[in-house]
């Protein structure tokens, strides 16, 4: 079974935990109203409401919001085509294996990514909390090598990229331990991914393939602690797996552009590349309750 696999099958195991944990929270939040000794039948006396345990922040109405940056580590990914068949339009890399004895495409990784994100949340019990959140990942670079056989030099690679995605998620907030408190969450929505003409330099000649843009399903997990920082604000530090789907060319016109200008550059009706887009790292925020 292939990493990913293995990765998907944690994400649809952390989602359904949180979704039985749901239940079980709410379940509980309602049986712990108590009578207290005493009240004389008074109704109002009767009734002690559920309290957040010590070390969280106060949480009010239920709410809050979150800002936060992440730095991200992708995961190496190979570009091919969406049809090695294609003929019209033309498919890039076209089928069988390249000069290194795999499938014929480019090699190569998405670096390191950098970007925002803000969310806003509900607390449905003290363990257990929704939230919806927006992230936005400017200006990542892909950089890797292409296999054709033809080509004996160098075979680089590069594209410029940014994305935004938009999930619904859920935390489950664990027993903590003075002001730190251990939370694992799930989630998924769809991610949105635009990728600028890619290059693809050779010894002679240089390619270069259409932009486009995809919109993919996307999924994440995460682990981490929060840290009470005063009443009404927490600091969260997480670990956190994105899956965001593909990233593609659209079917548009390419061009081959010669380095010494002897020929006139020629135009070629290309077909739909992608690339797995996966990612991991760091995420540093602020929890401010409403």
């Amino acid at each position: 079974m292939t990493s990913d696999r293995w990765i998907a099958m944690g994400i649809r195991t952390a989602i359904t935990l949180a979704l039985v944990m749901a239940a079980m929270n709410i379940k509980q939040a309602g049986a712990q109203a108590t009578a207290i000794p005493g009240s004389g039948g008074d109704p109002s006396g009767q009734i002690e409401t559920a309290r957040p345990a010590s070390g969280l922040t106060d949480l009010r109405n239920g709410f809050y919001l979150r800002g936060g940056v992440n730095l991200d580590l992708s995961s190496n990914t190979r570009f091919g085509d969406d049809d090695c068949l294609s003929i019209s339009p033309a498919a890039l890399y076209g089928c069988g294996k390249g000069i290194d004895g795999s499938p014929l495409g480019s090699k190569g990784d998405f670096g390191t990514m950098t970007g925002g994100e803000l969310g806003i949340g509900y607390f449905a019990t003290p363990l257990l909390r929704f939230e919806a959140l927006l992230q936005y990942r400017p200006g990542f670079t892909y950089q890797g090598n292409a296999n054709f056989v033809q080509t004996t030099g160098d075979q680089e690679v590069t594209a410029e990229l940014s994305s935004v995605s938009g999930m619904l998620a859920a935390y489950l907030d664990l027993p903590g331990f003075g002001p730190f408190r251990p939370f694992l969450g799930s989630g998924s929505g769809l991610n949105v991914v635009d990728i600028e003409e890619t290059l693809m330099t050779f010894p002679n000649t240089k390619t270069i393939v259409p932009s486009g843009r995809h919109v993919d399903f996307a999924v994440m997990m995460t682990a981490g602690f929060a840290a009470t920082l005063w009443a009404n604000m927490t600091l969260d530090v997480a670990w956190r797996y994105t899956d965001s789907g593909f990233v593609s060319t659209d079917v548009d016109t390419g061009r081959v552009v010669w380095h010494d200008g002897r020929r006139d550059p020629l135009e070629i009706e290309l077909a739909e590349t992608r690339a797995k887009l996966s990612s991991h790292g760091l995420l540093l925020s602020l929890r401010y309750a409403l």
